[in-house]
């Protein structure tokens, strides 16, 4: 993970003054890993906050900090066991940011690199930019010679999620926080739409949503659970003459059965058809939407799935 620089720019373009607190170093054992983050803001009744830099007690001090820094920037170090009483035996540097409007729009958005020191840049970070801004190595998020420094967090897996029915919007609100995805909707129409969409999340209403598949890219993933078994079909069988990283339909073996003997027919061989996986999900978990939603959004993350993956894009 990275600088969620989209995630800042939105809470600062609804909320005005931001501050975001990241974990900047660890030593020994931490809740969170290094470039963990959330975001604290004030609200009319309150404060309002996103991200977690894990921890229970240390993210609940560093947030009540955060809402009341006035200063630009402000480099803490805690150590979790002595300081709060946490199992974790290690200790974490935080640094807190206050963010606004103007303040984002200065960032750079390869690599954020900012003192702690008010020194002059060392050659270490000068390096890690270059290799970054030259020859495209995003840096992992570390604290080296008095600077943070933090690749901005491009995400890394486009997913389209073909229907909007109640399986489709249970998807979409368990996947749409996952920082990695970039989630794209296809219905037959607006009206299949809820009204509030998550952030990050493009919505496609179209009359002929197969006619959209040959404008995804081949490296997407694909979640196919229209309200049509028709339009599943036709969607299927787009996707295999167009490729893709993963293809996960909804549906009972009997339908997967119906399915293959129908693609067969339009001419796809056995071993393209088996790249898609049906039924998607962990049937134990049950038939309510959100159970659904659970299970596949488990099957999309699991280890075992992501190594899969990674063969089919290097092979």
């Amino acid at each position: 993970m990275g600088f969620d620089l989209e995630a800042l720019r939105e809470a600062v373009k609804t909320h005005g003054r931001v501050v975001r607190v990241v974990i900047a170093g660890i030593k020994g054992s931490s809740p969170r890993e290094v470039g963990a983050a959330m975001l604290v803001w004030p609200e009319k009744n309150g404060f309002g906050q996103s991200g977690t830099i894990g921890g229970g007690t240390l993210e609940y001090q560093a947030a009540q900090a955060a809402r009341s820094q006035t200063a630009p920037a402000r480099l803490t170090h805690h150590a979790l066991g002595p300081d709060m009483g946490q199992c974790c035996g290690g200790a974490v540097s935080l640094l807190s940011e206050v963010y606004d409007l103007d303040a984002v729009t200065a960032l750079d958005d390869r690599v954020i690199a900012r003192s702690t020191t008010d020194g002059d840049m060392p050659l270490s970070v000068k390096r890690l930019l270059a290799a970054a801004r030259g020859q495209g190595i995003a840096p992992d998020p570390q604290m080296v010679d008095g600077w943070v420094v933090e690749p901005v967090h491009k995400p890394s897996r486009d997913l389209w999620i073909w229907g909007a029915g109640h399986v489709g919007r249970a998807l979409v609100d368990v996947l749409s926080p996952l920082p990695d995805l970039t989630i794209t909707w296809v219905d037959t129409g607006p009206e299949r739409f809820p009204r509030d969409v998550p952030a990050g999340v493009t919505v496609v209403p179209t009359a002929k949503p197969a006619e959209l598949v040959c404008h995804a890219p081949r490296g997407a993933e694909h979640l196919v659970l229209t309200y049509s078994h028709n339009l599943d079909l036709e969607l299927c069988n787009r996707l295999l003459s167009h490729d893709f990283r993963f293809a996960g339909l909804i549906g009972s073996a009997t339908k997967w059965a119906r399915f293959r003997s129908r693609l067969a027919a339009l001419g796809h061989s056995p071993e393209r058809i088996s790249r898609i996986t049906c039924p998607i999900g962990d049937p134990s978990l049950g038939k309510h939407p959100q159970m659904i939603a659970v299970g596949v959004a488990a099957e999309l993350l699991r280890p075992a799935q992501q190594n899969e993956l990674k063969k089919d894009l290097s092979a």
